[in-house]
């Protein structure tokens, strides 16, 4: 089974991945970072959903801020929480003590070349372990992101939530030197939860069901009344597919460029998606090496039917 370690922002879509990974995956440790709402917030909404679900998985807390930019305001689509919409257990467990940057170290060193890392929020804790561990990348069995895009952003035009709130990070892992796998919004806006799914949920008769189906209902209503959005997109989950339904998800090889520069584009994923039938002319039309493995196909309908059959399952 595939040891897997979670670094996320609990948020209602990071909450409904640690369900999936770990029905499926070796979930070996969970590690919070700021994003979705606080550091603060994020760490307790991460201890809550192992508490509900029972997990008996370590959670390490990491970066309260970006690398380089001022702390982000606290955002408002995942509510005041961080993951409104129903009532969480207190959880009956704390943190490691350790921070989330050691926490990835000291896994990937655990066993090398068996670990996956997936990351679902800005990429700082990714990479402060990137700076402390230059080998940290040989150690790993490989890095999945949720994060970019290859068409609209959902903070500027072109700028998705997770690598616009740390393009410094996200530059540093994409430079990394092994392919990132990236699921962006161009795929993970095809993954939604609408109703039969939150009633599917609800209807599976205990306490896991029930509290994620009235959570996805908040971000469901929250994503339309936002985006414009028809349900609750699984942006996360998306990340952790490849190692469980692999054939749900396609990908493609390129070259992807984190943008730093002005305001009206910085935090933007440029993917080199041009196809040359033969040797470009001139410097300007040559590509770079491929950095990473982006998403283009998903059948967003099977995703969320496998999320659902995950959460359903703890109550069974």
């Amino acid at each position: 089974m595939t040891r897997v370690l979670i670094d996320c922002d609990p948020g209602h879509d990071d909450a409904m991945a640690i369900l999936y990974a770990a029905k499926h995956l070796d979930l070996v440790a969970i590690t919070t970072v700021h994003g979705n709402a606080p550091l603060e917030d994020t760490t307790r909404n991460a201890l809550s959903v192992c508490t509900l679900a029972k997990l008996n998985v370590p959670i390490s807390a990491g970066a309260d801020r970006p690398l380089v930019q001022p702390k982000l305001q606290k955002q408002t689509l995942h509510g005041k929480s961080g993951i409104d919409g129903a009532d969480l257990p207190v959880p009956d467990r704390d943190v490691t003590g350790e921070h989330a940057a050691l926490t990835i170290i000291r896994e990937a060193r655990r066993a090398p070349g068996e670990l996956v890392l997936i990351a679902v929020g800005p990429m700082t804790n990714v990479a402060l372990a990137l700076r402390l561990e230059p080998k940290l990348p040989e150690l790993l069995k490989g890095l999945s992101i949720m994060g970019g895009s290859t068409t609209l952003g959902n903070v500027t035009a072109t700028a998705e939530f997770n690598l616009w709130a740390d393009p410094e990070a996200a530059a540093a892992v994409f430079d990394c030197g092994i392919p990132v796998m990236m699921a962006g919004l161009n795929i993970t806006r095809q993954a939604l939860i609408r109703e039969p799914h939150v009633a599917r949920m609800r209807a599976s008769g205990g306490a896991v069901g029930k509290v994620m189906g009235d959570l996805q209902e908040f971000y469901a209503r929250r994503s339309h009344s936002v985006y414009g959005l028809g349900g609750a997109p699984m942006h996360d989950s998306c990340a952790v597919v490849p190692f469980v339904h692999p054939d749900l998800i396609k990908h493609r090889e390129c070259h992807v460029h984190m943008e730093l520069g002005s305001p009206q584009v910085r935090g933007t994923t440029i993917c080199d998606l041009r196809t040359f039938l033969s040797e470009p002319a001139g410097a300007t039309r040559q590509q770079q090496k491929a950095n990473a493995l982006v998403a283009l196909e998903i059948d967003g309908d099977a995703v969320v039917d496998k999320v659902v059959d995950a959460v359903v399952s703890y109550d069974s």
